[in-house]
């Protein structure tokens, strides 16, 4: 499977701004890919103001998502904010090339900047099968949480995306391989670049790392499109090799 990971600057609480602006990156993708992965709130930044930014599910975001997929034959991933009677979700949305859309209400807010005020928290993981690869889909502060990411599915794959900000990125660049090594998947993390509108800086370091912690693509703090290609028979025949996931705890998460 080919993927491939937009790095970029957000403008602040400007979704038809945003919109446009990965328009014109996905466009430029020069050979084909299987999925490309936007940053969390990839259309306003990691705002607290949830009733300017807010969408439905019918929104012009999702359609342009939708629209995104046609074009390119790839799904597309990415958070945004959506508004469910009344109530606003960080909604993580993976939208295939079909139209069809799977999408991950957030678990974990972050309270340190009051996510947890304005947001309503998801309750259910997400899986999604996908060109024959399992897709665990989760955003930012759910990195923190190694029970709720656990690999009990025998998911191949883990997706973060996030507004990780520069002062915590080691964390950030730590937390992404212990989740790959424990899991023993891949795990793809895409953060964003420039300064937000609260002036938090970001400096990327989106990344691939394979279930032993080796990078496919290391961290870097520049702009750009990341492509690598991930091979699923090479991580079945490790982790059929090292068959650490048989020894994993049996557990139940609560609401």
């Amino acid at each position: 499977m080919k993927i491939a990971l937009l790095q970029s600057a957000l403008e602040w609480e400007n979704p038809q701004a945003n919109c446009n602006h990965f328009a014109d990156k996905i466009k430029s993708i020069a050979e084909p890919v299987d999925l490309i992965v936007l940053p969390e709130m990839f259309t306003s930044g990691f705002t607290m103001n949830p009733k300017l930014v807010a969408e439905r599910m019918e929104g012009e975001t999702v359609m342009w998502m939708k629209n995104q997929a046609k074009i390119t034959q790839a799904a597309i991933c990415g958070t945004a904010v959506i508004n469910v009677a009344g109530l606003y979700y960080n909604r993580l949305l993976f939208v295939l090339p079909s139209g069809v859309i799977y999408f991950y209400d957030k678990r974990h807010l972050f309270s340190l900047a009051g996510e947890d005020k304005e947001y309503t928290a998801g309750t259910q993981k997400l899986i999604v099968d996908y060109k024959g690869f399992k897709f665990c889909l989760l955003t930012c502060y759910d990195l923190r949480f190694p029970v709720f990411s656990r690999n009990v599915e025998n998911y191949d794959l883990l997706v973060y995306v996030a507004n990780w900000p520069k002062p915590r990125i080691s964390a950030w660049d730590i937390l992404l391989k212990a989740r790959s090594i424990e899991n023993m998947c891949y795990t793809i993390g895409v953060n964003r670049l420039g300064f937000d509108g609260n002036n938090h800086e970001y400096t990327g370091h989106s990344q691939v790392v394979d279930c032993l912690g080796n990078y496919l693509i290391a961290p870097s703090e520049n702009e750009g499109i990341f492509i690598t290609t991930l091979e699923k028979n090479s991580m079945m025949e490790t982790r059929n090799k090292l068959a650490f996931l048989d020894d994993r705890d049996a557990f139940r998460v609560l609401d």
